[in-house]
């Protein structure tokens, strides 16, 4: 079942319900503390958004896309597999709360990192699986995250690691999508809840 499908069911409509992954609140005089951000991608930004936004020590999370040669494209360009880019996450995380090691690990487990260019029904090479690096940590652990997946799988894994040249967020509809859409669109339904219930039995994400 392809998500463009449900697409022009929802994109006009209202929110439901506040985000879920907005940072714990603290007082004025308390300091931030620092955070790092890190880019992937694997098959659609819907997906990969809502299994992020569950793991701990993830802050913020946003969609768009990454890779390409066309700046500041429209979800319509996209979809025409002419961009270069791919449907990615810029996640915002604490690094003294969560590791690089446990996000790719996470990552590596929320897709199927084997096929090419194509997630399910969703196919085109805006829906590789890919990781975008933003420094030689985040190169070294994409790699060897990638290394320790490999087992897991019978084909060899084409997850497409390369450096970070450019992020730009998606359009607001396309934002916490699933946690505002999961009650009226088929594809949260039958494609992404499924996976969170996966994941979360596994211990790797938490339920909300």
């Amino acid at each position: 079942m392809n998500r463009r499908q449900f697409l022009p069911l929802v994109a006009a409509l209202p929110a439901l319900a506040p985000t879920m992954n907005a940072a714990d609140s603290k007082p004025k005089d308390t300091p931030k503390a620092a955070t790092e951000k890190v880019v992937m991608g694997g098959g659609c930004f819907w997906c990969t958004e809502a299994v992020m936004q569950r793991v701990n020590g993830v802050k913020k999370v946003v969609s768009g896309y990454s890779g390409g040669h066309v700046v500041n494209p429209t979800y319509e360009q996209i979809c025409t597999k002419t961009t270069g880019h791919a449907e990615v996450i810029q996640m915002e995380f604490d690094p003294k709360a969560v590791s690089l090691a446990t996000l790719f690990e996470v990552f590596f487990a929320a897709h199927d990192p084997t096929t090419l260019n194509r997630q399910g029904a969703d196919t085109g090479p805006q829906y590789r699986s890919c990781i975008f690096y933003a420094n030689d940590a985040q190169k070294t652990a994409a790699e060897a995250a990638k290394k320790k997946a490999q087992p897991g799988w019978k084909d060899p894994i084409v997850t497409e690691i390369a450096a970070l040249k450019n992020f730009y967020a998606a359009e607001d509809y396309h934002q916490n999508y699933f946690n505002l859409n999961f009650n009226r669109n088929g594809y949260c339904s039958i494609v992404i809840a499924p996976k969170l219930r996966k994941l979360i039995k596994e211990g790797k994400i938490r339920e909300n």
